[in-house]
């Protein structure tokens, strides 16, 4: 279990202690994970780069590396990491996939990281917040389903169609980025962008323990939880559960 505690990518506070809270909750213990450390992280600017119109997106690049060489210690001890966030720098599947400022695309000239059509957004219901703010649409080829098409399909189904894209035999694994406002805004408010709707926690466990079960997962990050916005601490046990029941049942 490595912890990566930035806010680099929010002008907020407070997911910084994503970690605190879930370790805290026992969730290490109660999935049988070692402690591989906390990264540090460096003190972030209030505003937007003004080149590149993103916050922080040099402290971004400089520490994401550091971020990749303690994951990838992590799996060269034949691991299976779980890195505790933090956030997701606002636009991850955007960077990772080859879409935006080079800085943050290009890191280490090894950009894009992943391509498109070897990607699958799952259960997303951003559309008008994506139209509002003028968001690019998903990249062509890249595997989407919404959330109205899991409920059309059913989490199970859905999760097996996107675990299936995803263990194709060209491709060497997957690793699963979890945001947790993915859970229904009535079970997860402790987030600072709120969204009607989302999945229930049954549903979420559903699909996290088919696509460990696929043994084709190589590790997971959990990002997004705010615990200063979770007054009464329902929002982190409920998000503690459903992680310590599919990582310590069907986790490699």
């Amino acid at each position: 279990m490595l912890e990566a505690p930035s806010t680099l990518g929010l002008a907020t506070d407070g997911v910084e202690r994503l970690s605190d809270r879930l370790l805290d909750l026992g969730l290490a213990d109660r999935i049988h994970a070692r402690r591989a450390g906390r990264l540090a992280v460096p003190p972030k600017e209030p505003t937007p780069d003004p080149e590149i119109g993103t916050l922080n997106a040099r402290a971004i690049a400089a520490w994401s590396p550091k971020l990749a060489d303690a994951v990838e210690a992590v799996l060269d001890a034949g691991e299976f990491p779980v890195v505790l966030g933090g956030e997701g720098a606002s636009m991850d599947l955007a960077f990772v996939t080859g879409y935006g400022p080079l800085l943050l695309t290009d890191m280490e000239g090894r950009g894009p990281l992943v391509r498109p059509e070897d990607a699958v957004a799952f259960a997303y219901r951003d559309h008008k917040d994506q139209e509002e703010y003028g968001s690019q649409p998903l990249p062509n080829g890249l595997n989407a389903i919404d959330l109205p098409a899991v409920r059309t399909m059913g989490i199970e189904a859905a999760a097996r169609e996107s675990v299936d894209h995803l263990t194709r035999e060209e491709l060497d694994g997957f690793f699963i980025h979890l945001d947790a406002d993915c859970l229904d805004d009535v079970v997860m408010p402790a987030v600072d962008f709120r969204i009607p709707g989302g999945l229930s926690r049954d549903e979420l466990g559903l699909a996290l323990r088919v696509a460990l079960a696929s043994g084709e997962a190589v590790g997971i990050e959990i990002t997004i939880y705010n615990p200063r916005l979770d007054e009464d601490g329902s929002a982190g046990r409920g998000l503690a559960d459903v992680l310590a029941a599919a990582l310590g049942t069907a986790a490699p």
